[in-house]
Order: structure tokens, then C-alpha cells, then sequence
């Protein structure tokens, strides 16, 4: 498996796949914001993969179709990750410049309905509470199910 399965990262941002198993894995993404292709390895470092255009960039391995991950790669350092309970605070630093009446909320999930692109929501001054606080609600696709049938392989590896 990948871990972290989402990684949120600023532009120019460089990140190792380091494999920590002996199985051989062969990490690819042909997502538009960074298509690259690492061969098959196993116990050697590849060079690091630079991430230097904004977007969401989908991670697989062919030889394992359930390894899969998500990097998402943003313009800007006012970015942040949810907590378990779904709260983010993000510091906003403009300076000396005068604040701006709203801003733009670009939000990302696995589960989004279209996951390859944030859902954008607009954030003004006036909607936020005194403490600074605006919540913000989207829809997701249900949890996939973990349970199903097993492949042979699997059974074959159940029975061991």
C-alpha cells in the first residue's frame, strides 16, 4: 500500500516511493498534472519525483490493481488536511496587503463524485463567525465496500 494515501503538497515539491517490501512494484500516474512511470524495483531507491504543476495526480502500481493513492499538488502554502473529524484551519498571512472580501476554497477528496478536481466554494468575510470559523459541507460517494469475494489468489494465500 501507499502511505500516506492522500499527500498534499506545495508546487516543486519532490517526493520518494521508497519500497519497504520485497515485492517488486511498478508505481505509475498518467494523471495531467504529473505522468511518470517507476519500473519494476524492489530494494532500490529511485530518484525522487519532482511534483511542478498544480493538480491532483492519482498513484497505482500495475502489479498490484488495489495500490492506490492521491497527491495533491497546490499553488499556494495556505493548504492543510482534515482532521478524523473533518476540521482543517488554515493561517492565512496577507501581510501588509489589505484582505480581501472573499477567497476561494478549493476542496479535495478521494470520494468526490469527479475526483480528479477540487470542488471550489467561496469564502466571504461576512459568512464567517466571530471566531473566524466557516463550515463548509460537500457530497461524497459511499465508502467502498471492503468485503466481496475473493480472487483464487487470495484464497489460495487464505488456506496457508
Amino acid at each position: 500500500m501507499f502511505h500516506p494515501h492522500v499527500l498534499i503538497l506545495p508546487v516543486g515539491s519532490s517526493v520518494d516511493f521508497p519500497n519497504r517490501d520485497n515485492t517488486q512494484h511498478h508505481v505509475y500516474s498518467f494523471s495531467p498534472a504529473k505522468t511518470f512511470n517507476l519500473e519494476l524495483y524492489a530494494n532500490r531507491l529511485e530518484a525522487p519525483v519532482v511534483f511542478d504543476q498544480p493538480g491532483i495526480v492519482e498513484l497505482g502500481c500495475n502489479i498490484h490493481d488495489h495500490m492506490q493513492a492521491f497527491i495533491v499538488v497546490a499553488n499556494t502554502r495556505a493548504i492543510g488536511q482534515t482532521n478524523e473529524q473533518g476540521e482543517v484551519t488554515i493561517a492565512l498571512d496577507f501581510g501588509d496587503a489589505q484582505v480581501p472580501g472573499s477567497l476561494n476554497l478549493n476542496i479535495w477528496h478521494p470520494r468526490l463524485p469527479d475526483n480528479t478536481k477540487p470542488v471550489v466554494r467561496e469564502i466571504t468575510a461576512a459568512s464567517l463567525t466571530n471566531a473566524g470559523i466557516e463550515t463548509v459541507s460537500i457530497e461524497l460517494t459511499p465508502e467502498p465496500s471492503l468485503e466481496g469475494p475473493m480472487n483464487n489468489l487470495q484464497k489460495r494465500f487464505q488456506n496457508l
